[in-house]
């Protein structure tokens, strides 16, 4: 019996979930010697003619990360689901959307209008956009489909796990790959990562005050932190108490809040209302003037609490307006 067949793919996302895979360092090599890569086009020369030519479900687990913008990363998830026994959506992005999701909060003709007409590299107005269709002299050239919105992974294929994280940290991927190579994985569904909040991994944990209160919320650079002291006591906006463990608190530890990209614990539907709801759970006042101050250092609370979340989320998109 041959090694694991084992893919890799990105769909809207930064690169960063490729990253991590390299990030792995001599790790790597231990994933190298006990699986057979056989597609992952950013890495290593493949084309979708090789997948497309491969026996369906000869592929043992396929990591797609990045989410849904574009109807060729459909049709690649939808073909690399095909080709899979296991697919693990990987990332914040494919998990809920990620970053890219925050686009659902704009509709699409006012993205297009402003990349091609508004932004300032467009000096001289020109609205001239790439279209789907346009026909040369040697025939017709196609670009993919720009949906009305972003989708999570498993809005369009069925996703056996989730592997969360802005990236997922190199301890927490290769945990994953070890169980998938052991065959211990959990039932069908499950988050490879911890079911317990950030808070409690947290070498601050044990300074935040058993009642939590502040009077003004703090943005990361307003402030010099004390390095010693929780985070969220001091104000600054830190989803910690909201967002699943598994990732060693990397972030505090380097002195930046959490911002919630290992997502939501087991049995919360909806992570920003979640984080909305034990934010204001802390505010120290209920004095509409005072909240309002308190909240001034909250500017954007939609790109805050739905930062990775929003297409997974109740909020999903905003709807055209007639």
């Amino acid at each position: 019996m041959g090694k694991p067949k084992v893919a890799f793919y990105w769909c809207a996302s930064c690169g960063g979930c490729e990253e991590a895979i390299v990030d792995l360092a001599e790790g790597i090599l231990k994933v190298v010697e006990a699986v057979d890569i056989v597609f992952w086009p950013v890495a290593l020369d493949f084309k979708r003619s090789d997948v497309e030519a491969m026996p369906d479900a000869s592929i043992d687990v396929s990591f797609v990360n990045g989410a849904i913008r574009l109807s060729e990363q459909e049709t690649m998830a939808k073909l690399m689901r095909r080709k899979s026994k296991m697919v693990i959506a990987y990332g914040a992005c494919a998990y809920q959307g990620g970053i890219p999701g925050l686009a659902n909060l704009t509709e699409k003709e006012a993205i297009l209008d402003y990349v091609y007409r508004q932004a300032p590299s467009n000096s001289d107005g020109a609205a001239n956009r790439p279209q789907q269709h346009t026909r040369v002299q040697e025939g017709e050239l196609e670009l993919p489909e720009f949906y009305d919105m972003v989708k999570a992974l498993d809005d369009v294929i069925d996703v056996d796990y989730y592997i969360p994280g802005c990236p997922p940290t190199p301890k927490i991927t290769l945990r994953a790959i070890e169980a998938i190579l052991q065959g211990q994985l959990p039932e069908k569904g499950a988050v490879l990562a911890g079911d317990r909040a950030l808070c409690y991994e947290c070498d601050l944990n044990s300074t935040k005050p058993e009642k939590l209160l502040v009077s003004q919320l703090k943005r990361v650079h307003q402030v010099i932190p004390e390095r010693d002291k929780c985070l969220l006591a001091q104000g600054i906006m830190c989803l910690g108490p909201v967002t699943r463990g598994g990732c060693e608190a990397l972030c505090v530890h380097g002195g930046m809040p959490c911002t919630g990209c290992f997502g939501p614990l087991e049995r919360v539907r909806d992570y920003g209302a979640k984080a909305l709801s034990a934010v204001a759970s802390i505010v120290d006042t209920t004095d509409e003037k005072a909240l309002a101050k308190a909240f001034e250092g909250l500017p954007d609370p939609a790109g805050t609490f739905y930062r990775y979340s929003a297409p997974a989320s109740y909020l999903e998109r905003k709807r055209q307006t007639v």
